[in-house]
């Protein structure tokens, strides 16, 4: 089985008001730890899309452990730039993984559990159940009545791995109709194509510095566990 990823590191952080994919973290750039992860799985190629400042400070091909790893432009959207991804890809990769450079905490076992679960069901993501009280607000933030039922909600994570030829006409279709879109998932909808979401563990997204300082505990507590055995 060829498989390929491609990881989505094209955004400037705006909300963030940092640059999160070059924080530390454990030692390394926040970036790099999902090429580290990836590499580890055993992935055949790994597209990183973004800018070339960004590869050339935090040299990403050093985590790649030998694995090929290709640099392309992003776009102006986040479609975009996985559709670049896409357009890179080599020859014959049948199996894809979308993943996002801010969510450095996946692992290859992770990895591994959601490419299993793809290749069962044609399409996966990583998710995980809503637990939180949901309340819909206005613009200034005050609650409004609405009741929102949180049974069978799910947060979704990357990565998401499809059949590559299958997300390829899902991005077609997109573009066609105009959509816009937050991740895969939603792009393979539009074609009719059910996921099946996985639960792979803490894959926190990094947003705000607060994040960093979280994730960092998590790396740590993992890495006692990996000494204590």
């Amino acid at each position: 089985m060829k498989w390929a990823a491609i990881i989505v590191a094209a955004g400037k952080a705006r909300r963030a008001g940092f640059d999160k994919l070059a924080a530390p973290l454990g030692g390394d750039p926040v970036l790099c730890h999902s090429v580290r992860a990836f590499a580890e799985a055993g992935v055949g190629h790994i597209v990183l899309v973004c800018p070339v400042e960004r590869w050339e400070e935090l040299r990403p091909q050093e985590y790649a452990g030998g694995v090929q790893l290709i640099r392309v432009e992003g776009g102006a959207e986040r479609q975009d730039s996985v559709r670049a991804g896409l357009a890179a890809l080599p020859e014959g990769v049948e199996w894809v993984a979308v993943h996002d450079a801010a969510r450095p905490l996946i692992t290859a076992a992770g990895i591994l559990k959601c490419l299993e679960a793809a290749q069962r069901s044609g399409a996966a993501s990583c998710a995980h159940p809503v637990v939180d009280t949901l309340k819909r607000a206005d613009a200034e933030g005050c609650t409004l009545p609405d009741h929102i039922d949180r049974s069978g909600l799910w947060g979704m994570e990357t990565p998401q791995i499809f059949r590559t030829q299958l997300l390829r006409e899902a991005y077609e279709v997109a573009e066609k109709r105009g959509v816009l879109l937050t991740d895969e998932v939603s792009a393979v909808q539009l074609v009719g194509m059910q996921v099946q979401l996985v639960q792979v563990g803490e894959n926190m997204k990094i947003t705000f510095p607060r994040d960093c300082d979280r994730a960092e505990i998590i790396l740590r507590s993992r890495e006692g566990v990996l000494h204590e055995a």
